[in-house]
């Protein structure tokens, strides 16, 4: 029996080879999945509780994936890594590391020159980082943790609230973020600012 993996939308799916690196056998259904994520990503924020970070460090390549490893590594052998295949939404697999170096020098320009405000600056990363979808998986989470990350390391403000929710259930709260996360496709950011500080 495989791992047998429902996705809700704006959710992307992975591919046999991907699967293959699940490193916990015993997970079958989605549910234990999400289950075990979580548990991992409750690590990773304890993680960041007791690292010493500062916009130096947070804003470079390897702090990104470190980040993703320890979401996930737990879980994937993939964690921390790069995908290697183009997926329904992102960037060609062949291009990330230099989108992801723009996006790097961007916020370090949006910072210096305050171009935005604090909680801009941070939803403004969260949403390219999700548009250029790095890893295999878990790219959601991911961006928000990156958001939190920055608007509390560097500019020592609370975390977003993201409606108390980890997204990964289908439901009002999730179609909610994905139509914000839309509309910052179109060009217009402040809907999603709101939902993350809601």
């Amino acid at each position: 029996m495989g791992l047998e993996l429902q996705y809700n939308e704006g959710q992307t799916p992975l591919d046999e080879e991907e699967k293959e690196g699940l490193k916990i056998k015993t997970i079958f259904t989605q549910g234990d999945l999400d289950e075990f994520e979580q548990l991992n990503i409750e690590k990773a924020i304890e993680w960041t509780i007791h690292a010493n970070l500062n916009a130096e460090r947070i804003l470079t390549e390897k702090f990104i994936k470190d980040v993703h490893k320890k979401m996930y590594g737990d879980v994937w052998k993939w964690a921390g890594h790069f995908r290697l295949t183009d997926k329904n939404i992102g960037v060609n697999w062949t291009q990330i590391g230099i989108e992801l170096k723009n996006l790097i020098d961007d916020i370090k320009y949006w910072i210096k020159n305050k171009t935005f405000s604090p909680e801009e600056i941070a939803i403004r990363f969260k949403h390219r980082i999700v548009s250029i979808h790095c890893f295999p998986n878990g790219n959601g989470r991911h961006s928000r943790m990156m958001a939190d990350i920055i608007i509390e390391s560097i500019f020592g403000k609370e975390i977003f609230s993201w409606h108390k929710s980890n997204m990964v259930k289908a439901d009002e709260t999730r179609k909610a973020y994905i139509k914000a996360l839309r509309e910052a496709d179109n060009g217009n950011i402040i809907p999603l600012i709101k939902f993350a500080k809601e």
